[in-house]
């Protein structure tokens, strides 16, 4: 014997594109103690049926209020009907910047078609339901009515549901019943949960890539700066939080149903792909959504992918990084894997005594990795210079430990890091990108190595060093020419300048909550043989701050993504 005891949703707000999985809690009784659990789609329980009711018109800004104006003039101009509503005549006001150049787009669009405008109001009733309509069948051909006079339309029969632009202003209500398996007849009374209206995805404004101007030192623009787009390659990194850090105790200024899974990770994965790069490095990927998500909606795009999860000696928190790069570009030629923790174990047998060793793993035991991949790309970096050379790449993607009391940790994971790269760097001819969330601000010690290739010695933050696995500090440097890309923005334009430190030559922020603003996120790339040609724009902290701060409906991370564009130096130049 089945009996469904409650139906629940992630969230009561159903959002365009974001699927709908509810939680369908039953109570099976088979002699002994009943036992509740949660129901599969291919579990013996039939009759899901998800329906919507009469539709409501929703605000295009803030898709959470329902409008009370519309804009005859979009209808006219033939706009999306669902852009055309406004909650307020203040809101219509803000918004008549971005929504006149809807009007000029249509115009231009309808000047180039040659096609007459349609009636005024021809489109005014679209909203009706006898107007929904796919060619000659129905969008809704199912419909019961209610007792309350309401109709219902039936739009789904199994447990999952995806609103799409048509659910816009509807009401959806999901129906479960238990059907016995040998006469298909329901047993009980239905159990039934109603959403709030369905609202479009909330879209953030567009990000640009941005040309840097290259300058020699005595400030001439270099002669080659924008050759040919077709050996370029881009490179995104980004911090996307995974699902088990987005608490609502941690960042309860952003609404429930933009922080549940279901929706950053379609918000997600939009941005993402909507960017195009060539290689993309994600931190905070847990395991199951690299697996289940990430991988296969990637490879759809034509990304091969390649994963490291943290080890779980400290936490069962497994996310960890995760590199993407498109076949039709490069081949995989190489992965290593880099445990911090192995290196750890190794560390301590070398050089800490015995009565100390338990101490030190403790402290240097986080669970941290970086994940190297080397690549050959498919296209031609050289020109006429070097043909049939392979030209093969190194990314490496890291997620540095977050605790700010353990600053030598944080330094030492990245000298370890560049030590291995500097290995691989002199076993061949190969440019690198160390992107990654590396967890420290700009001028901290880590970043210090990175930038400079090494630490000074009075530097503060290698005061902190109660293992002297610091020292001595002089063999805290590297070889490697490395360079933070976003530090070009230095030399560009007023927009851009404005939203960098230019005391460090780094972006005000990369990271952005309620309590903390800064950066933590870089791509660096080795300047004897790549030159960076554009960078994705930054972003404006007044922008963000309107939703208190990130993550927000607009953006799904607390971090902001970065994306570089480079190209590989000619080796007759470096």
């Amino acid at each position: 014997m089945v009996s469904v005891i409650r139906v629940h949703l992630p969230s009561e707000i159903p959002i365009v594109g974001c699927e709908l999985t509810p939680y369908v809690v039953v109570r099976r009784v088979g002699g002994g103690i009943p036992i509740t659990d949660d129901v599969t789609e291919a579990a013996p329980i039939d009759g899901y049926r998800i329906q919507s009711d009469k539709q409501v018109n929703v605000c295009s800004v803030h898709p959470t209020e329902q409008a009370t104006l519309q804009c005859i003039a979009c209808l006219k101009a033939k706009i999306p009907v669902a852009k055309s509503y406004h909650c307020s005549a203040k809101c219509f006001s803000d918004a008549w910047q971005h929504h006149r150049s809807l009007h000029l787009h249509a115009a231009s669009a309808a000047n180039e078609s040659g096609n007459e405008e349609e009636e005024m109001f021809g489109r005014v009733n679209s909203t009706d339901t006898q107007n929904l309509t796919s060619g000659s069948t129905p969008i809704y051909p199912a419909s019961v009515t209610q007792r309350s006079g309401e109709t219902w339309f039936e739009v789904g029969r199994s447990k999952t549901y995806t609103p799409s632009a048509d659910d816009i202003g509807y009401t959806l209500k999901f129906e479960c019943v238990v059907v016995d398996i040998q006469t298909k007849l329901p047993v009980g009374s239905p159990s039934q949960i109603t959403t709030s209206h369905v609202i479009p995805a909330p879209t953030p404004p567009p990000r640009h890539l941005i040309p840097v101007n290259v300058v020699d030192l005595m400030g001439n623009l270099i002669a080659d700066f924008r050759q040919s787009s077709a050996g370029n390659f881009t490179v995104l990194s980004y911090n996307i939080l995974a699902d088990v850090y987005a608490t609502s105790e941690s960042y309860s200024y952003c609404p429930s149903w933009a922080l549940s899974w279901t929706y950053r990770r379609q918000n997600l994965l939009r941005e993402i792909v909507g960017y195009r790069a060539d290689i993309i490095c994600l931190q905070e990927v847990q395991n199951d959504h690299f697996e289940e998500f990430f991988s296969p909606e990637l490879d759809k795009h034509g990304y091969q992918a390649i994963y490291k999860r943290k080890t779980s000696e400290v936490s069962q928190t497994l996310d960890g990084c995760a590199t993407f790069f498109r076949r039709d570009r490069f081949s995989h030629v190489k992965k290593y894997e880099v445990e911090f923790n192995k290196a750890a174990q190794s560390l301590a047998e070398a050089v800490v005594p015995n009565s100390q060793k338990k101490n030190a793993l403790n402290r240097l035991v986080e669970d941290n990795v970086a994940l190297i991949v080397v690549v050959e790309a498919k296209f031609n970096h050289q020109g006429a210079d070097n043909p049939g050379k392979r030209q093969l790449l190194c990314v490496a993607n890291t997620h540095v430990n977050v605790h700010q009391d353990l600053k030598d940790v944080k330094l030492w994971q990245v000298h370890t890091l560049l030590k291995g790269l500097e290995k691989i760097a002199a076993s061949a001819d190969i440019p690198m990108l160390v992107c990654g969330d590396f967890n420290s601000a700009p001028g901290s010690s880590p970043h210090s190595l990175l930038a400079l290739g090494k630490v000074d010695a009075m530097h503060p933050d290698l005061l902190v060093d109660p293992l002297g696995i610091l020292r001595p500090h002089m063999k805290l440097t590297h070889q490697l020419a490395l360079v933070s890309a976003y530090s070009s923005f230095a030399r560009s334009g007023i927009e851009q300048r404005r939203r960098m430190d230019l005391s460090t030559n780094e972006p005000l922020f990369t990271n952005c909550t309620r309590d903390f603003i800064g950066t933590n996120d870089y791509i660096f790339y080795t300047a004897d043989s790549l030159t960076v040609d554009s960078l994705l724009e930054l972003l404006d902290e007044d922008s963000l701050r309107k939703n208190t701060a990130l993550p927000s409906p607009e953006w799904s991370s607390d971090h902001i993504a970065l994306l570089g564009e480079f190209r590989v130096k000619p080796r007759n130049r470096r």
